[in-house]
């Protein structure tokens, strides 16, 4: 069961009645512009995507996402690691609109990079962004990570400019 905690966030597992929450959290226009293929238009998707992620908890090929609530149990967004090829895994987060430039992200990626990492056991991880994302820029400088290329890169399926990060321990 993952459980971790912050002065801020709590980091565990999906449940079903998150749906509605990560529904509307992934409306927002960031979302939209970064990372389309993690917007949920209905709750009925939101739970159907919960229902998938929740199943993957229990094996070893991911991927692993959960959600970051604030201490209130407030769904805020969530943290990732999703495998990209062959023992390379990726980080990924989203921290919805109205709770962002709080530092969220960087703290809930800071808190669960240790520990998904041991879990997967991978002493490495990527962080991928398209290089206009400077938040998402801000996020893996402030948590450790080293930019490694920076040009024309894959990204959702389209050749596009990111900025590839590593995070290693």
């Amino acid at each position: 069961m993952m459980n971790i905690e912050t002065e801020r966030l709590i980091i565990t597992e999906f449940t079903p009645e998150m749906a509605e929450a990560v529904h509307e959290n992934s409306l927002d226009e960031d979302n939209r512009r970064f990372v389309p293929d993690e917007v949920f238009e209905t709750v009925e998707d939101a739970a159907e995507t919960i229902a998938f992620l929740s199943s993957r908890y229990e094996g070893d090929e991911g991927p692993f996402v959960f959600p970051v609530l604030l201490r209130d149990r407030t769904y805020i967004g969530y943290v990732q690691a999703v495998p990209i090829r062959e023992e390379k895994w990726e980080i990924g987060y989203h921290i919805g609109a109205k709770y962002t430039k709080n530092g969220y992200a960087t703290e809930a990626v800071v808190a669960f990079l240790p520990v998904i990492m041991e879990r997967i056991g991978i002493s490495e991880i990527e962080g991928i962004c398209l290089s206009e994302n400077a938040a998402s820029r801000r996020v893996m400088e402030k948590a450790g990570f080293v930019l490694v290329f920076q040009g024309m890169g894959e990204y959702q399926g389209a050749k596009r400019e990111i900025c590839r990060f590593r995070f290693s321990i």
